[in-house]
């Protein structure tokens, strides 16, 4: 733990791939940043995702990951999104402490069809459904899911919506993904991606302190709207989310700049205590054995129908790594 309230060169880094949590005690508010570099790029780079889908899944990544390392148990935080757009699957699992794995699902031509006309923001890609961030703490345990509209706003707005209607916690955050052009051990150029982004709360000792105004939920009747005192937003977090707002996109991309600078040049004034980083790893928990059980589960005509060439072939979605077997492993013994 310590305090950035000197020159952050003074510190150590954490660098990529390490979420570091703060808090800045006189605003009454707590947070994670994050800077994914070679994690990020493996994962994309293992699909050779179209870039814009490459960017979204980036973005899903990293929210997935601010979100995960809250957790203080053994489980998972998983972000899925299913939609009627070209990219109408996003899948992320962060299981605690610190594997993540992803893979979206997309229409070929759809998508080629909304690069052509140039409609690929993340709103566009998706189009409308839902989200569905889910805690899971394991098979004895009751999952604790929260669904949120994909409603056409960016993945920004639809985090800070799950906050305000399942969490009750005034959150905002910042998400940025940048593919850079790095020179490689030959020297040729090499493009990497990167990504970085920022979660902070309001947690005042007082919950009257939290309490924001819901319009889109009537939370105010039209009779009051003239008189807004009662829902007078409270003046640290205004404070808060006008120093959010001057971020930079690139400031949560750039590794000269990194997680404990960026947060120095946010709240130096009002003093940041960070906190020991916490790793971010790409693995995914797929296995020969977790494979083989669900095969076992297949009747006789699944298993025929699952042969190709002699033989079952199965891909996991999220690392592409190849499992192969005899189907003879599944039949009935006589």
């Amino acid at each position: 733990m310590s305090d950035v309230t000197g020159h952050p060169d003074e510190y150590m880094f954490a660098g990529d791939d390490a979420v570091v949590p703060f808090q800045v005690e006189a605003l009454d508010a707590r947070g994670r940043a994050v800077q994914l570099g070679p994690t990020l790029d493996d994962i994309l780079s293992r699909h050779a995702y179209p870039e814009p889908v490459a960017k979204l899944l980036a973005e899903a990544i990293v929210l997935t990951v601010l979100l995960g390392t809250s957790l203080k148990f053994e489980g998972k935080f998983i972000f899925q999104s299913q939609s009627n757009g070209p990219v109408d699957m996003l899948v992320v699992d962060f299981s605690t402490p610190n594997a993540v794995r992803a893979y979206a699902r997309f229409d070929e031509e759809r998508l080629a069809d909304a690069i052509e006309q140039k409609a690929t923001a993340p709103a566009e890609l998706l189009g409308s459904g839902t989200l569905a961030l889910t805690v899971d703490q394991g098979e004895y345990t009751q999952r604790y899911q929260g669904i949120v509209a994909l409603d056409g706003s960016n993945l920004e707005e639809i985090a800070k919506t799950y906050f305000r209607q399942s969490e009750q916690i005034p959150t905002d955050l910042r998400l940025s993904v940048a593919k850079l052009i790095e020179r490689g051990e030959d020297g040729r150029p090499v493009e990497q991606w990167r990504a970085g982004g920022l979660i902070v709360q309001f947690l005042p000792e007082s919950e009257l302190r939290m309490r924001q105004p819901d319009l889109s939920a009537g939370d105010v009747p039209e009779s009051a709207l003239d008189d807004m005192s009662e829902f007078r937003e409270d003046d640290d977090w205004a404070e808060i989310k006008a120093l959010v707002s001057t971020i930079e996109s690139s400031e949560l991309t750039d590794p000269q700049v990194g997680a404990e600078r960026l947060l120095y040049r946010l709240f130096h004034e009002r003093g940041v205590r960070v906190f020991d980083a916490v790793p971010v790893s790409d693995e995914c928990s797929c296995s020969r054995e977790k494979i083989a059980g669900v095969l076992s589960g297949f009747t006789a005509e699944e298993i025929d129908d699952s042969i190709e060439d002699g033989k079952i072939s199965v891909t996991c979605e999220f690392c592409s790594t190849l499992y192969e077997f005899d189907p003879a492993e599944f039949r009935p013994k006589n």
